[in-house]
Formats: C-alpha cells, structure tokens, sequence
C-alpha cells in the first residue's frame, strides 16, 4: 500500500520535490533524531543538540539554492495550495535560523537541568517544520495545520520544569488561550469557506471583493483577525504572554517570541494581502485599533517591570503593535506592507534572541531575571554587557544597529499615502519608540553604571554554544544597521505569495 501511494506521489506533476525538500529534510532529520533517541536512549543525550543543529542547517540548504533560482520562482503546487516564492524562502531562512539559535540557548540550559533532552529537541524541530509549512500556506486548511502545528509542541514545552508550578502555570495558560484562539480562528474560516464554497485564499479573495461588503463578511474577517491577534499576542489578546514568558524555560520563552510570534504573524499578512485585498475598509480600522492599542500598553506596562524577562515579554507585545502598524495602510501597496512587516521581523528575531541570550548568560552567575541583578555587568563582563547594549539599542530604534531600519521600514510606509490614519499611527509610534527608549536605555544604565547588587564581580563562565548565539545575533543586528540594503534587497517582493 505505502509503496503504491508513493508510487503515485512521485508521477504527479505538480509535485517539486525541490521546492518542498527543506519540509522534508526537516521532517525526515526529526524523525531520525527520534530513531536514534528510541535506539540508544540516555546515551544519545549528549548529542541531541548537535543532530538537531544539523537537521536545520541541512534544511537550509536547498532554500539557498531555490533563492539561487529566482528566475524559476513562484513554483506553485496543489492548484494553489502551496506556493514557495522570494516571500517564503526569506521566512524558511529565517525559522531555520532562529530554530538553530534555540538550540544554542537550550544545550546548556537543559544539559545542566534535571530535563530530558531528546523530546525537547523534537519538539522544536516539529514547531519549525509548522513554521515552514506556514511560509507556502496559501490554503484555510493548510494554514489552520501549520498553525496547530507550531503550537502543540510549544504548550508541551512551556511547561517542560515539571517540577516547577510556574512552568506547569505557563504551560496551562498557554494552552487554554492557545485552544480558545483556536476555536475564534476556526469559526472564521468556516464563515469564509461558507461564503466563497472554498479553503483557497485566491477563490476567497474572488469572492468577497465582489460587490459591498456585507454584514457576513465583516464577521468573518474579524473573527479570523482575532484569532490571528491571540497567536501574536495583541491587546487586548495578549494575557497570556507575560505569565508564560516567566514560567517557561527560558530559551523557549526566546522560541515563542520571536519563532512562534513571527509564525502568527506569517499566517496574518499572508490571509489579509491575498484573502482581504479587497476588503481594505474593514481590515484597515481593525488593525489601525489593535497596533495602536498593542504598542501603547505594551510600552505602558513594560515601564513598570522590575524582572526582565516580564519586561522583555511586554516589550515584546508593543513590538507585535509596529509590525502590525502596515497592515493598517496596506489598501493598494499590498506588497510593500508585507516586504515592511517581514523585514521588521527578520530584525527583530535577531535583536530579541540575542537579548535573551545575554539573559540567559547572565542568570548562569546571579540566578535571577531581576533588573537589579545586572548592576555592575560592565565590571566583571565587559563584553557582554556591549553586546546587550547594542541589543537594547536595536530594540529601542537607535541608529546604526539594526532596530532603526526596521521602524523606519514602518514609518515609511505608515506616512508615504499621507493618509490620516496613517500619519496618526505614525505618530502614536514614534511617541511609542519614546517611551520604548526609557526602559531600555534604563536597563543599560543598570549594566554601565550601578553596582553590583552583592559586590561579586567574579568573571561569567560562557559555554561556546551560548557565545555562538550572541555572535551571530549581534552580527545580524549590526549588519543590518550599517548595511541595512541587504535586508531591504531580501524582503523587497514583487507580487508577494500569490499563486
């Protein structure tokens, strides 16, 4: 029987076994990393990290040589279905990327942890594979799997200290929201599907651009963008985020909110530029409320946070608010809010991850998230507090590291219609980027100038792995500063993800 079906699979013409083979590469190392697990068990521990490692960058290799191929893109497969053009293989290179980093942050993490490693791994590599399945989605079904895909295994994950109740409480919260949002976001699809009599988002999109907009119609699109705002913690959606950030293992609170939080934002752009194009006068005032509503409280409560982590998670909820922000202008430059949100996106992971991998170094020497913990940081790890420094900057938008171009990127196309909404948006962030500077230059103060809390100052042991990780994420963020073209250049798509 299997050899029949696959038999089959091969004739079919409109199977690019090229364009979908860093899906399977990815699906075909996890499930090796699971043999091996099965086969040797304790012994193959140690070297979980480093499979994985593999897998990703294996994975990685044919979406460098389909970009190679640009003349041959979008190749298009499923009548549709799933596409694999400029748009997907920048999101592709990026889960892979961030997942490799993750497995930086966790090798230490949980080799010296009382965890066992081999599911954990696992479990990263089947979210990253929802990922990139996301990134080709151009289908209800297929985007609603993706979805479910990336985040079952984080609700396990989330609550991976099982002896901690903090940990156990994020992953419960996390999953509850996660099953909620999911129950919005299947409601309208299924209104969706019952106007248009399909599960393509092209056929949707014929559909509902037909004629005026109807009460029906409105409900659909709201209930699916709300259920999208859940998935990329929007306010008033964002609850869940600051107690499961806390809770979780700390690498995997980086994990949900630069992989998992993008991964949502890749199903948003992708069902509004194709789904809604149409439909402008009600997905623009929508999304003009969430942003403004998601960047103000996120900054408002992130200024009260004494603990890090918190205060990096309600960080990140106002930087979920920016990378809204084009989408509530896109009517007519569909493509160029889709290139804004995906370029803020591929900045933002590399800013954010090296954040917590400074946190996650520094917690190996003062067991603790707090602010205050990171007084004197500059006397006994100089080079680390420089890198967090150049971080803190990035997120705040300050010129020449990476963070600038990413809301310059936003404030671009917010202005260039000299539509109201879009300039008053723009302002709204740039009062935002304000208050974003004040907590973020304050725990630089923290690092630079104040004392150590304990007057230890004993050097900070760093394994290379988690030395790795903020290398590569501090090279991406200077890089895309100084040189900010080549992102500009990666995400500049014409005729973004359409069959």
């Amino acid at each position: 029987m299997l050899s029949t079906i696959l038999a089959q699979a091969i004739e079919r013409p409109e199977i690019d076994w090229h364009a979908v083979s860093p899906e399977l590469l990815l699906l075909g190392g996890g499930a090796l990393v699971t043999v091996i697990d099965l086969i040797f068990l304790e012994r193959a521990r140690r070297f979980m990290p480093t499979l994985t490692s593999l897998v990703f960058l294996v994975a990685l290799v044919p979406v460098l040589t389909l970009w190679g191929q640009g003349d041959d893109l979008p190749r298009v497969m499923w009548d549709g279905a799933y596409v694999v053009d400029n748009y997907s293989l920048v999101l592709k290179g990026l889960f892979l990327l961030s997942g490799y980093v993750i497995v930086l942050l966790s090798t230490n993490y949980m080799s010296e942890g009382d965890y066992y490693d081999s599911e954990y791994y696992q479990l990263i590599s089947a979210s990253v594979l929802g990922m990139l399945v996301m990134t080709s989605a151009r289908d209800l079904v297929s985007i609603f799997v993706a979805i479910e895909l990336v985040s079952i295994p984080a609700y396990l994950m989330a609550a991976w200290r099982k002896r901690d109740l903090k940990s156990n409480e994020a992953g419960l919260k996390y999953m509850l929201m996660g099953v909620f949002a999911s129950a919005i976001l299947l409601y309208g699809m299924s209104l969706l599907y019952g106007l248009s009599g399909s599960t393509k988002l092209s056929d949707i999109a014929e559909t509902i651009s037909i004629g005026e907009s109807k009460p029906i119609i409105t409900l659909a699109i709201v209930f699916t963008v709300i259920g999208f705002g859940f998935k990329v913690s929007a306010v008033p959606f964002h609850t869940w985020a600051p107690d499961t950030y806390e809770g979780a293992p700390t690498p995997l609170t980086a994990f949900l909110s630069v992989a998992s939080k993008a991964a949502g934002f890749v199903a948003l752009v992708t069902v509004v530029i194709i789904a809604f194009p149409g439909q402008a006068e009600v997905v623009e005032p929508l999304m003009w409320v969430f942003s403004a509503l998601t960047m103000t409280v996120g900054n408002l409560i992130a200024l009260r946070q004494t603990n890090l982590v918190r205060m990096l998670a309600y960080s990140g909820i106002a930087q979920a608010g920016y990378m809204m922000a084009p989408l509530a202008v896109y009517g007519g430059i569909e493509d160029r809010a889709a290139s804004a949100v995906v370029t803020y996106l591929v900045i933002y992971a590399a800013m954010n991850l090296g954040a917590f991998a400074v946190v996650i170094i520094a917690a190996r020497k003062t067991r603790s998230a707090e602010i205050s913990s990171y007084g004197g940081l500059f006397n006994y790890a100089p080079g680390l507090t420089v890198a967090m420094t150049f971080f803190l900057f990035s997120l705040a938008g300050i010129p020449p590291v990476g963070g600038w171009w990413a809301k310059f990127e936003i404030f671009r196309i917010l202005t260039e219609g000299n539509e109201v909404g879009g300039i008053s948006l723009a302002v709204i962030a740039a009062v935002n980027a304000v208050i974003a500077a004040f907590y973020y230059l304050s725990i630089a103060k923290q690092m630079w100038f104040m004392p150590a809390p304990d007057g230890d100052e004993t050097p900070i042991s760093i394994p290379p792995s988690l030395a790795a990780a903020v290398g590569i994420t501090l090279a991406v963020t200077i890089v895309t500063g100084v040189l900010p073209g080549l992102v500009s250049e990666m995400t500049d798509f014409v005729n973004v993800a359409l069959p």
